[in-house]
């Protein structure tokens, strides 16, 4: 059996950072307790005993999926272990190694000797060269299969929670599927380059013998995995909505031809107009019919020389708005220095848990509206809010307020901070549009709080973190470990560092002198993105000795499934 633990050291530094005196020996101790529980075998050589070259070949199955997706594998001979961008559990395949690090190889994969049992056929052309859907070949049940199995070694062996409390005791519960897994996405960017990569099968289709034909190899898509200047040509995409489909496909139609004077950026010699097109998708919320915002990212402002783009996209009925974001640095991103609006509004709407969101160009909204409404659900349950209007909550890293306006409506207060000025804007909009006055934002930078923090607000009961993928930095983590909040509700988007914010919450550090203070008492893995990597999960904790645990360790023994303390740590771990 493949385990994450394998791979530890392979996870990125942010990850691995501060782990507590004795984490290393509890692995290997775990090692040796996880091949007791299998039947022997003849001895084979130590997986350090043998390092491949690179450009070797060689024969590997694929045990499970791992970090960012790529298949965990094994070499047959030596159980060493290799990572394959798109090997998929079960797959045996050839595989060519191209780069060493530590105590693993990754490989390319050269040839598959017997595919995968949940294999599946891709509806989408591009879902071989394209770095979005890397698992759309794999049946969904297997993907879910895949991604809970992940979140579980992750919590076992970066979080130290014992595997008896995981999967016996119900802490953490089976993943929550998504309903609608194709055009689900209400946000999609594409990018303009000069010349389109193609995959080595299809060099032929690209057409260098005719300099009048130059901009027919111009490409607007999605970047090739790995590469931020190849990109590869996307006439539609599954994920997004048919409507934004619509326009993609008459943008791709018209923008190549030399009469129109369009030049694509080149991100090496920092050259060209167009950088970005940014396609959003809302909801009236009067008909409930879709509403498409179309953004142009280009070098500078020459409205006149967008006006055929923007009189092409706003032909749609779908398309309420036609922005332009200026962004006039040498860096590549889709936020511009200065946005105008070329069509229509300036905004977009959606409806969220009964509430209305209005969603700028560069406003971070949820990119699955469907699954986010199953998310939010299941923050308010987690957040066990009473309902009388008596509770405050702390809502860290709040974004455009979507999390803490939902939850206003039934506490005394909600203070929500964020790092990025236009989100505090657009969360202060929404508590106007929604009638909600108890509701603060403030903007500041919660990786370089002080020990000033907190001094603003009063004591909250209720604590939502939902940071980016790097997780929660060790300054906020001991602020909260010293306010002892009753409850804290913990939404991750990454659950390597997810786990390991967990593990310094219950378990504290070791060679910090940091004591943990709380306990896990359930993780909900949510699917928000079928077919990619990408894994949500909603934790709730409560602060050790509080009423509200006791009663729930209480009950537990009548029979409810939490019998067991849930910091106790893996019965192999070292005390």
């Amino acid at each position: 059996m493949a385990s994450i633990s394998n791979l530890t050291n392979a996870l990125p530094l942010h990850i691995r950072r501060f782990r507590p005196c004795g984490y290393a020996s509890s692995l290997s101790t775990l090692s040796c307790s996880l091949a007791e529980d299998v039947d022997p075998k003849p001895p084979i050589p130590k997986p350090n005993s043998f390092f491949p070259k690179r450009g070797q070949t060689l024969e590997l199955v694929c045990e499970s999926l791992a970090f960012k997706g790529k298949g965990l594998c094994k070499v047959t001979e030596t159980g060493f272990v290799v990572m394959c961008d798109r090997a998929l559990p079960g797959e045996h395949f050839i595989g060519r190694v191209t780069r060493k690090k530590g105590n693993y190889a990754e490989v390319t994969k050269v040839k598959t000797i017997t595919p995968p049992r949940d294999i599946v056929d891709a509806p989408c052309v591009y879902a071989p060269y394209c770095g979005g859907c890397k698992t759309q070949n794999l049946s969904y049940e297997a993907q879910l299969r895949a991604k809970e199995e992940q979140v579980r070694d992750l919590l076992i062996h970066v979080g130290r929670f014992s595997r008896e409390l995981v999967q016996l005791h119900g802490v953490m519960k089976p993943i929550v599927a998504c309903d609608i897994q194709f055009h689900y996405r209400n946000k999609m960017e594409f990018s303009f380059g000069p010349q389109r990569w193609l995959p080595r099968e299809s060099l032929h289709e690209r057409r260098v013998d005719d300099a009048d034909n130059e901009n027919e190899n111009f490409a607007l898509g999605l970047h090739a995995p790995g590469f931020f200047d190849k990109i590869l040509n996307v006439d539609k995409c599954l994920l997004q909505s048919h409507p934004a489909n619509k326009v993609l496909a008459a943008i791709q139609e018209c923008w190549r031809d030399p009469q129109l004077g369009f030049s694509p950026y080149n991100v090496h010699s920092h050259k060209g107009f167009l950088k970005h097109l940014m396609l959003r998708t809302g909801r009236d919320i009067t008909t409930g019919q879709p509403e498409v915002m179309v953004n142009f990212v280009s070098s500078s402002y020459k409205p006149d020389l967008l006006k055929f783009l923007v009189d092409k996209a706003s032909a749609f009925p779908e398309v309420v708005s036609v922005m332009n974001n200026v962004n006039t640095s040498v860096g590549n991103t889709s936020v511009g220095e200065e946005e105008y609006t070329l069509y229509g509004k300036s905004s977009i709407r959606e409806t969220l848990r009964g509430l209305t969101f209005q969603i700028s160009a560069n406003s971070f909204f949820q990119t699955n509206t469907y699954q986010a409404e199953v998310l939010y659900k299941l923050i308010e349950d987690c957040a066990g809010v009473k309902g009388d209007g008596s509770e405050i909550v702390l809502d860290l890293f709040c974004g455009t307020g979507t999390i803490g306006l939902t939850l206003a409506r039934r506490v005394r207060h909600v203070y929500g901070y964020e790092v990025v000025p236009q989100a505090i804007a657009d969360a202060c909009l929404n508590a106007k549009i929604n009638g909600i006055q108890n509701a603060t934002f403030i903007q500041g930078d919660l990786n370089k709080i002080d020990e000033n923090f907190g001094k603003n607000f009063p004591k909250p009961d209720i604590v939502i973190s939902d940071p980016n993928r790097p997780g929660m930095h060790m300054k906020l983590i001991k602020f909260l470990l010293n306010l002892k909040a009753p409850r804290i509700v913990y939404v991750s988007c990454n659950p390597a560092t997810c786990a390991r914010d967990l593990d310094f919450l219950c378990h504290g550090v070791a060679e910090q002198n940091i004591e943990g203070c709380y306990k896990l008492i359930s993780l909900q893995p949510v699917d928000m993105f079928p077919h990619t990597p990408h894994i949500e999960c909603v934790c709730l904790l409560e602060l050790q000795g509080s009423k509200r645990l006791d009663s729930c360790l209480a009950a537990s023994k009548c029979g409810l499934p939490l019998s067991v303390d849930p910091t106790s740590r893996d019965p192999t771990s070292p005390s």
